[in-house]
């Protein structure tokens, strides 16, 4: 039967739930133990995927398609496991379902309540994610803070869940933060104990307490905390600021929670192994090289809502021993003042997804500059759209060509809606979701990467490349490297006689882990490390180049590039 760790916060929002229980999962499988995960989220939308990036960050695809809290990419990377939508909840999910019961007459005319009800329903969930992946341990983050009014449901249906499973198959661990007073040179742990009390008036007595802080706890603060909030003093856990959030198991390891948590959950005792974790860790602390990317988006005032990229380019320098420094570029910003000021001394561009119109324009400035100067460019999702609307434009010279995205009346409409999405009013269902098969051309740069004929990648987009236009880019040197195995559906562009300008129209950052990156993120900064910008000192003086694009010692110093047409 699996048991349930239940992570609550307390005090302030974003101090690291979802890190501590993507941390706490990490230590269990290092103990063998199979670890599945899950997020109930209070907010009543019914997922993520309508929501505006600025307000919870990215958007996360699981490999079935749902649209799921950012949380969700740091279970995966941490544990290194493929979840499902079932490990996504939301407060929308769970009202939506018990009034359509109700209207249904499930009820059968009875009074529809929070308790027993929605409580209900939650609890449902949380059973159903725990059939599911059949884990021996299923860690489920609470989202909110603790006193929020509309989590008061979800902290009420994990105290049933306690009740009924009983205290040796489930834990409460809560995360607070302990705030330090500048003038008195102290942490002050009254917002915790003040936060433990809002969860006994709900009912839960928290079995451990992970203390968050910018500095180190004094061992005499853990003893004031076990006393004044009822834990035992080996279940007070500081958690203090670190440099990487990959420090975070190492952390909780040293301090005992591994081994606390096996014996409070009466699981058979196992050493953790927690080697690899420890050298990715050093990988990560050592000095190396920096190689600058910048990425050109439309969301970059938050970083969350390009976190996996973020992630994923993270990996791949790590792999490669080169710290990556992302150059965060707002798309309109290359709109006004043009891409040469932004980009002259990126090492490789990304463009990555999005939905609507604002900022296209300067993505389309984007690629043109990486094309025309080859300058390693990795496109994701809207990122591949723009590279075939560019080249479309400028080298097959189609002035008007376009997205019916963003104009719906374009004369040459390179993406569009398949035939078979075009009457379909709601926008989830013209989607296409979750994993999808690409089969590859071994003979490209995205087929050396992948090294193998056909892989499955997670998708989230609505529009794809127009089949009629197809033949015409070939012709003019765009490369079709990977396609749905029926060949109905472009999966990754590339341009013939470029360093390494790729496109895929999937989502590749969800796939990438630290210690597994993702093909093309790899390909991507190994040629990222060999693209000379402005400022960098060459390792040997360059010769005078010719006009073949050679220097005199012939070495190639760009690769010839496609030539416009009707410039």
């Amino acid at each position: 039967m699996t048991k349930f760790i239940f992570v609550t916060g307390g005090v302030v929002s974003s101090v690291g739930k979802g890190i501590t229980a993507a941390a706490i999962g990490r230590l269990l499988k290092s103990r063998r133990f199979s670890v599945s995960a899950q997020k109930l989220d209070p907010y009543l939308n019914v997922d993520p995927g309508t929501m505006s990036p600025y307000q919870h960050g990215e958007v996360f695809v699981t490999r079935d398609g749902g649209e799921t809290d950012l949380d969700l990419g740091h279970y995966e990377r941490f544990m290194d496991t493929d979840l499902t939508s079932s490990s996504s909840v939301t407060a929308g999910q769970i009202f939506t379902s018990v009034i359509a019961q109700e209207r249904r007459g499930d009820y059968l005319g009875g009074t529809i309540q929070v308790v027993p009800h929605v409580t209900g329903a939650i609890k449902d969930k949380v059973r159903q994610a725990a059939r599911e992946s059949r884990a021996d341990v299923m860690v489920v983050e609470v989202g909110g803070t603790g006193g929020d009014i509309e989590g008061q449901p979800f902290l009420e249906a994990i105290r049933q869940l306690r009740h009924e499973v009983g205290r040796d198959d489930a834990l409460f661990i809560h995360l607070t933060y302990l705030p330090y007073i500048s003038a008195t040179q102290e942490l002050k742990t009254k917002p915790t104990q003040h936060s433990v009390k809002e969860l006994r008036s709900m009912g839960i007595q928290p079995d451990i307490i992970v203390c968050r802080s910018d500095q180190i706890m004094p061992p005499d603060l853990k003893d004031k905390i076990s006393l004044f909030c009822d834990v035992d003093r080996r279940a007070v856990i500081p958690l203090p600021t670190v440099s990487s959030i990959y420090q975070v198991p190492l952390i909780l390891e040293d301090e005992g929670l591994g081994e606390y948590i096996v014996e409070r959950l009466a699981l058979p005792h196992r050493p953790a192994d927690l080697a690899d974790w420890k050298a990715l860790v050093e990988r990560i602390q050592r000095p190396k090289a920096s190689l600058s990317i910048a990425l050109v988006g439309k969301y970059v005032s938050l970083h969350d809502s390009y976190l996996s990229v973020k992630e994923a380019l993270f990996h791949a320098g790590l792999a490669r021993d080169v710290d990556i420094e992302i150059n965060w570029v707002q798309a309109e910003d290359i709109e006004k003042e043009g891409a040469e000021k932004f980009l002259r001394t990126a090492h490789g561009i990304v463009v990555p997804g999005g939905f609507g119109s604002r900022g296209v324009e300067g993505m389309l400035m984007a690629a043109r500059y990486a094309r025309e100067t080859g300058i390693p460019y990795l496109g994701l999702c809207l990122g591949m759209q723009i590279m075939v609307i560019e080249y479309a434009r400028n080298v097959l010279g189609l002035r008007e060509a376009n997205s019916t995205e963003f104009d719906p009346k374009s004369p040459h409409p390179v993406i569009t809606l398949m035939p078979d999405q075009k009457a379909v009013q709601n926008k989830g269902g013209t989607m296409r979701l979750g994993v999808y098969p690409c089969a590859l051309r071994p003979d490209t740069m995205a087929g050396r990467a992948y090294g193998e004929p056909v892989v499955q990648e997670r998708h989230r987009h609505r529009f794809e490349v127009n089949n009629d236009y197809r033949p015409r880019l070939e012709s003019a040197g765009l490369v079709w490297s990977g396609v749905s195995p029926d060949n109905r559906l472009v999966e990754i562009s590339e341009i013939a006689g470029h360093p390494f300008m790729v496109g895929s129209q999937f989502h590749a950052e969800f796939r990438s882990r630290p210690n597994r990156p993702h093909p093309l993120a790899l390909a991507f900064v190994d040629a990222a490390k060999h693209a000379l910008r402005e400022g960098d000192q060459p390792e040997l003086p360059l010769e005078q180049a010719t006009s073949d694009g050679t220097s005199q010692e012939g070495v190639v110093l760009t690769q010839p590039l496609p030539q416009q047409s009707g410039a």
